[in-house]
């Protein structure tokens, strides 16, 4: 069938301290905190966003907020970095942003026709910004942490690690659509969704590598936009006549969610771009309080109770980026 699946909707991660990554992701990276809730599995948890001006699908980074989580570990079978989209003339800047706030990176190297920068945030969890050509006409976040020509233009892609390739191509090509657009040594590069959100995905083969251990620090899921929700029940049906384990369809408030893991183990989502995040908090509101789904309203009371406290980001979107937050991947 024709691909139409539009591009990544988000990728969520696991992290060990709530505050930290308010601090880190909006203050460092200047990305807005669209919305505070619970994990809808694990009430007592955070579950927190970070995007653009309304969270549009494809700018999403999101983390389950799991206080003192050991450290995971990285290896086959994960999602091992998720980068963000930064126009090519904004790699001085963010080097030297990094610079300025004592950061450990690595680059800028080449990656297939991308110029990659690499650092990790305070779990340790793999970040990367990737120059992208073209990427400036899309608007970012005008919030005050980071100048608007420099500002994050969204997800660009996601690398995952696989002990075997062959399982997971077939998956990747002849299920879900993607196209191979290049190889070099063991990295196979795939590019999927509409002109204007296309996203990509490595596939680093690590044949013998340890399994990755999913704790804080690494990414729980990676999921992919479906425009509608007959769209997704269509890729339900595909996923289940490919004798895929899918799950049924969730209510996640904010969009619908289907799950699966593909053979090498990395867990993957298809979300639907509607109803979207000002569902419950106007556009210059989303991120300000607490939101639940109707049917945790009636726990507020408990679940406020054993949440950690939170303090929000200022009305721009940005927290303080504190001496205490600059302890990155300690």
């Amino acid at each position: 069938m024709q691909n139409n699946l539009l591009g990544i909707h988000h990728v969520t991660a696991i992290t060990s301290d709530a505050q930290r990554n308010v601090d880190f992701y909006t203050g460092f990276f200047g990305l807005r905190l669209i919305k505070v809730t619970v994990n809808f599995d694990d009430p007592s948890a955070y579950h927190l966003y970070y995007g653009d001006n309304v969270g549009h699908p494809g700018t999403i980074m999101t983390f389950f907020a799991w206080p003192g989580a050991p450290r995971g570990r990285q290896g086959t079978g994960q999602v091992n970095a998720t980068a963000f989209a930064i126009p090519r003339s904004s790699l001085g800047y963010w080097i030297g942003r990094l610079i300025e706030y004592g950061i450990e990176y690595k680059g800028p190297t080449t990656r297939f026709d991308e110029q990659v920068i690499s650092l990790r945030d305070p779990d340790g969890l793999v970040v990367e910004l990737v120059a992208r050509p073209g990427i400036q006409e899309r608007l970012g976040w005008k919030g005050q942490a980071i100048p608007p020509e420099h500002a994050i233009r969204g997800i660009a892609g996601v690398t995952i690690w696989e002990d075997d390739y062959e399982q997971t191509n077939h998956v990747l090509s002849d299920i879900l659509g993607f196209r191979l657009i290049a190889e070099k040594q063991n990295v196979f590069r795939y590019e999927f969704g509409a002109e204007e959100n296309r996203a990509r995905l490595d596939v680093r083969h690590t044949a013998g590598f340890w399994r990755g251990a999913v704790a804080a620090g690494t990414v729980h899921h990676v999921a992919l936009r479906a425009a509608t929700d007959e769209v997704q029940q269509a890729w339900h049906d595909i996923l289940v006549g490919n004798d895929l384990n899918v799950t049924s369809i969730r209510d996640r408030k904010y969009f619908h969610s289907i799950y699966f893991p593909e053979p090498g183990s990395v867990l993957f989502e298809i979300a639907t771009d509607l109803p979207g995040f000002t569902i419950d908090e106007s556009a210059e509101r989303l991120g300000t309080q607490l939101q639940l789904p109707p049917w945790l309203e009636a726990q507020r009371s408990e679940i406020e109770r054993v949440l950690p406290p939170l303090r929000w980001p200022s009305a721009q979107g940005e927290a303080e980026w504190s001496e205490r937050g600059r302890d990155v991947g300690q």
